[in-house]
């Protein structure tokens, strides 16, 4: 069965009860098989807002990736999250990462996520599930980003 990784994020309300919500609504689009630790994360691009909580869920889904995009966008939508500004605050974000070895460039979708190697409160919780990303090592990747001290494993 097919393996997606996504990114799950979230700066408003109750963070840790969005991101548990979050994961339970994904199992409309597949098995959530194993999920990283929660990581606190200094905001990228709009740095006037709270802190994000992120985390990295490993789903087992029989659905296409832009049939798993409309699903997480519903989800999304289901949740709440309103429309706000690129890297504004937002009560659930819900990023593709990857897709088992699947490239795709399109206009609503992009696999490999096109800015997942250059974030460390993604590869920091995806490390937990996997070593590599298109045959580089993650500790390698994670030796090229910028933010690293923007990352702290949460506590409820």
């Amino acid at each position: 069965m097919p393996r997606a990784y996504l990114g799950l994020g979230t700066t408003l309300g109750g963070r840790h009860a969005n991101l548990t919500a979050a994961v339970a609504a994904l199992g409309s689009a597949g098995t959530v098989t194993r999920t990283s630790r929660r990581y606190e994360t200094a905001p990228v691009g709009f740095a006037q807002q709270p802190r994000f909580l992120n985390q990295v869920v490993e789903l087992e889904t029989t659905l296409a990736p832009p049939d798993l995009f409309r699903a997480v966008k519903l989800i999304e939508d289901r949740m709440g999250r309103a429309g706000t500004f690129r890297n504004g605050p937002r009560l659930i974000d819900i990023d593709i990462l990857l897709y088992d070895d699947v490239v795709l460039n399109t206009p609503e979708l992009n696999i490999p996520h096109p800015r997942l190697t250059h974030r460390a409160f993604v590869l920091r919780p995806l490390a937990e599930l996997i070593d590599h990303v298109q045959e580089t090592p993650i500790v390698e990747l994670l030796k090229r980003v910028h933010d690293q001290d923007a990352v702290a494993v949460a506590h409820e």
